[in-house]
């Protein structure tokens, strides 16, 4: 079972949330609470991932972030949020966010992005995915991604391009036909040559060197 919290300080978000990953059979809703006492349900409920909404009255989300990743089991964390364009978003992403969804996603679509989360794999709410990653591209030049990444092998540069398309560790070891155990060490080797902390920032750092193949144009076979 992939245990997740619902932090959000919406009684209505809160309950749907609820209401939508229950009904999923290898999914439980542990807790769903305010800001305020996600840190202490957190500890208490040991979640495997947390929906964090990223902007709400009482306390930061972006400091409750920092506070789960300090924890000994520090949980999966996804912010939640309302809005397209979010000045926060791009400071959870460099903070260990694994990533962001709208609160309007899909019904059917969350349970299979909090799966994707537990497994490890990014999660980017496809609706505003080029909206965060202009706004992280705009902080750093192209160059300076395209130099760290030619520091990685040619294996290690074929995982990031799977980590970039939201691949989870089983998935690329299944597609590259390598070990779970090799593409983790491949993962913990390519973060640590490109210098970031998340496979989200690792995954943006892709976008900004330019690995990713283009969408292809509507009507082209």
């Amino acid at each position: 079972m992939i245990r997740v919290l619902v932090v959000d300080d919406e009684a209505l978000i809160r309950t749907g949330f609820e209401h939508i990953l229950s009904a999923a059979d290898d999914i439980e809703v542990v807790g769903a609470v305010v800001g305020g006492q996600a840190v202490a349900a957190a500890r208490r409920l040991t979640p495997d991932v947390v929906l964090l909404d990223i902007r709400m009255p009482d306390v930061d989300g972006l400091s409750v972030l920092a506070q789960l990743r300090l924890l000994p089991a520090a949980p999966v964390v996804a912010m939640l949020t309302t809005f397209d364009m979010d000045e926060y978003v791009a400071a959870a992403l460099r903070s260990g966010a694994s990533g962001f969804l709208l609160k309007d996603t899909d019904p059917v679509q969350l349970p299979v992005l909090v799966r994707t989360l537990a497994q490890g794999g990014v999660v980017l709410s496809s609706s505003i995915t080029r909206t965060v990653v202009d706004g992280y591209l705009a902080n750093g030049p192209q160059q300076a991604a395209l130099r760290r990444v030619t520091q990685l092998t040619g294996r290690e540069k074929a995982v990031l391009i799977l980590i970039a398309e939201g691949l989870p560790n089983a998935a690329i070891a299944a597609q590259l036909h390598l070990s779970t155990g090799t593409v983790k060490d491949h993962v913990s080797a390519l973060l640590s040559k490109l210098r970031v902390g998340s496979r989200v920032q690792a995954a943006l750092l892709a976008e900004r060197a330019g690995l990713l193949k283009p969408p292809s144009p509507q009507g082209e076979g």
